[in-house]
């Protein structure tokens, strides 16, 4: 059978991407698979994660939680070493701007937020919870701007679009490394809740015994494969139980306690 892989959840610049299609290409190379194996390097989502034939991807674990339980299975989840992150747990850091921002979340009251997607956990999911105890009658911001991507959600408060924005630490920490010119007039105001991180995922399609191989490369990386990860700030990779990932929507159901179901 052909297969699919791709990791373009943190591809914020070319040399990222790169890195990544090399970590890539030694998991396969490690787990011992041959045979048609196709990239995409820039795959369509959430399509990516649905297909039968992904045999390694990378998904938001707020997708995985609404509507891949069934669909894909968990690989392992990356420990990363940037500020925001604990252990595979990991937060958004929510910025404003550095000379105009809010100098607290109650300031942003009425005010422009930006985030990324609606099926965000880092831009949207811990953003909702965040504000839910200081929201009324289900609204706390007077505008959202949903920009498509963190990049975007930068872009538009520094640019004076919007007040603030989570942005995932993972994301974050990469920026500031590739593009420091990207974070020039921000600041940040705290972190959010944390959180699981971003899982490897492979389809529900895909064996057993090749998931297990897939997995136990992952979790004792070979001398190659922990080349790549340490350019890419990854410790290593930590297999989490399903169950894990209920913290995403108990995030969810806090802020919904809180009168404050939907970023408003």
């Amino acid at each position: 059978m052909s297969w699919t892989v791709s990791l373009p959840m943190y591809n914020v610049s070319s040399r990222l991407q790169r890195e990544y299609e090399a970590l890539l290409a030694c998991v396969l190379a490690d787990a011992g698979v041959s045979g048609d194996v196709r990239l995409l390097p820039e795959p369509e989502l959430p399509a990516l994660w649905h297909r039968a034939d992904l045999l390694l991807g990378q998904t938001c674990g707020y997708p995985y939680v609404t509507s891949l339980r069934g669909v894909a299975s968990l690989l392992a989840t990356p420990v990363f070493d940037f500020p925001g992150c604990d252990g595979s747990n990991y937060s958004s850091v929510i910025v404003t701007r550095a000379v105009d921002g809010v100098g607290s979340l109650a300031e942003a009251r009425g005010l422009t937020a930006a985030a990324n997607s609606l099926d965000s956990n880092s831009g949207m999911n811990v953003l909702r919870h965040a504000v839910a105890p200081l929201a009324r009658d289900g609204r706390f911001f007077g505008k959202v701007k949903w920009t498509g991507a963190h990049v975007a959600s930068l872009r538009a408060v520094r640019e004076g679009e919007a007040d603030i924005a989570a942005i995932d630490c993972v994301t974050f920490g990469y920026l500031r490394e590739e593009s420091p010119d990207s974070l020039q007039g921000i600041k940040v105001l705290q972190y959010s809740a944390s959180s699981p991180g971003l899982p490897l995922v492979t389809a529900r399609s895909v064996p057993a015994v090749l998931q297990e191989r897939l997995r136990a490369a992952l979790l004792s990386p070979g001398p190659q494969l922990r080349a790549h990860m340490a350019t890419l700030h990854i410790k290593a990779f930590q297999h989490r139980p399903d169950t894990d990932y209920n913290r995403i929507q108990q995030l969810e159901a806090e802020a919904t306690a809180a009168g404050y179901p939907v970023l408003a």
